[in-house]
């Protein structure tokens, strides 16, 4: 029987390093939401020499936009966002220190030369899985930009959130491999 891998937050480049494209994982402790509004605002704040909402350092971002909570539970269901909608503003953060982000789909080359250069790792969630995934979430609050609504930052507890590495630190990219494996497999 195959054990599962958890790792938790804060995450070190010890770690980022030893995930390879592939690998399934779960995340337990503490992830943070953030959409594209949120990221252009966070642009914003850097250009006007604010602070981030959170400490970048060894933090994930999770690309998603969760529905409100049903009573007694912390959120609603928190499925992943289409991570190329980040991609314009993915590789300034990651030079301010992000390397953990959680989505969906294909990122740019800009994005992939970024997470290679600064040691980072992109984890695709389960796509149309959003009520499983929430069933992760501890517990939910929001930090910043409240007035974005369901893009607004939050800081979320997850439990054995499930991920898959998608783009590990050396660029491998599951996505172009399976591509390939599958034209190889069906096209000879």
């Amino acid at each position: 029987m195959e054990t599962k891998t958890i790792i938790t937050p804060p995450f070190t480049d010890e770690v980022i390093r030893s995930l390879k494209a592939g690998d399934m994982v779960y995340i337990s402790g503490v992830v943070y939401t953030a959409r594209d509004a949120a990221h252009k605002r966070m642009c914003e704040y850097l250009d006007e020499g604010k602070s981030m909402p959170f400490d970048f350092e060894g933090a994930a971002i999770y690309y998603a936009g969760p529905c409100p909570p049903k009573p007694g539970k912390p959120i609603g269901s928190v499925g992943p966002t289409t991570s190329g909608r980040m991609d314009l503003y993915s590789p300034r953060l990651i030079e301010q220190g992000l390397k953990v982000m959680i989505g969906k789909g294909f990122r740019s080359q800009e994005v992939i030369d970024a997470i290679v250069k600064h040691n980072g790792v992109y984890f695709a969630a389960i796509g149309g899985a959003a009520a499983l995934m929430g069933k992760c979430v501890e517990s939910a609050e929001v930090i910043a930009y409240d007035e974005l609504g369901t893009e607004a930052v939050r800081r979320l507890v997850v439990k054995e959130l499930p991920v898959i590495v998608a783009i590990d630190s050396q660029g491998r990219n599951m996505y172009e491999e399976g591509r390939a494996m599958y034209q190889s497999a069906c096209c000879g």
